[in-house]
């Protein structure tokens, strides 16, 4: 184990894509009031770690449920073009959809305290996922998931293989809801602030954990965050969300040279040890932006 953020794999985006994004828009209905939480979002994802950041509300969660149909049916979602390899994801049934979501494409949720289910163990809960998609005895199941709690680099799974959401800590919690969302050996990942409840040592374990199964698999990892500046020294590329549109796509290694004034804006507003200031700045947003 490294003590430093994996670096971006420079050769990420080369090949066929894997997923197809083209004027994504996601529209939700309530008592006759339509929000438009995202605006035309574009992009291609291949064999690489591919961020979408934004402020709170920016759209970035939006998009990722959109591709794996978990939005409520009163939402309008709507693309030109929305394919995962030759799959159509957008008239595709609801059937056909079970047989991608969880096992050819999967989510991680932010917070394991609110997506484990607290009275089933955790040896159930990872096995459920594979046996949704594999008609396999129990005892096979077992057997995968042991090697997929290694894998996650949890420590005595023997241990943890009977435990309860609640005994386990938050570290172990999250690389439970990894391992139950990779143990289908998906082809892509959708890691929704998969480290924002973890402290720094275990966020860079699970960051390179993560890695070296992007590398090693040659899967797609779309990785939503707020943390500009972990995406940076951990992703390969980067789509700026405002207000449900993306306002920049940029090489991660070239965000200090990132153009539109949004991003900039979220530049400017952090920290910086090396060079403390009195007041951070305020970021100033441009109603242009939203029609851009």
């Amino acid at each position: 184990m490294t003590s430093s953020i994996p670096a971006p794999n420079k050769g990420a985006t080369q090949g066929a894509p894997l997923l197809e994004v083209e004027n994504l828009k996601v529209s939700f209905v309530n008592h006759g009031a339509v929000t438009d939480a995202v605006r035309g979002v574009s992009f291609n994802l291949g064999c690489e770690k591919l961020a979408i950041v934004g402020e709170s509300g920016s759209g970035k969660s939006t998009v990722g449920r959109a591709l794996l149909h978990l939005h409520p049916r009163s939402a309008r979602v709507t693309a030109d073009r929305l394919r995962f390899g030759q799959t159509d994801l957008l008239t595709i049934s609801e059937a056909q959809m079970r047989q991608i979501r969880g096992k050819r494409i999967s989510m991680i949720m932010q917070d394991p305290k609110y997506s484990l289910n607290p009275v089933v163990c955790v040896v159930d809960q990872i096995a459920e996922a594979y046996l949704a998609h594999h008609k396999v005895s129990a005892r096979v199941a077992k057997e995968k998931v042991m090697a997929m709690l290694d894998v996650v680099r949890i420590r005595q799974p023997e241990r943890v293989y009977a435990l309860y959401p609640h005994e386990v800590s938050g570290g172990q919690g999250q690389r439970i809801m990894i391992a139950m969302m990779l143990i289908t050996e998906p082809e892509i990942v959708i890691a929704d602030e998969p480290t924002s409840a973890l402290d720094v040592s275990v966020r860079l374990q699970v960051l390179s954990m993560l890695d070296d199964l992007v590398s090693e698999r040659g899967l797609g990892l779309i990785f939503i965050s707020h943390d500009i500046n972990l995406v940076r020294s951990f992703c390969d590329r980067v789509l700026v969300m405002y207000a449900g549109r993306v306002v920049e796509s940029i090489a991660a290694r070239d965000l200090d040279n990132a153009q539109h004034p949004y991003t900039r804006g979220l530049l400017n507003a952090l920290p910086d040890i090396d060079h403390p200031r009195v007041r951070l700045p305020v970021m100033q947003r441009d109603p242009a932006w939203l029609s851009e």
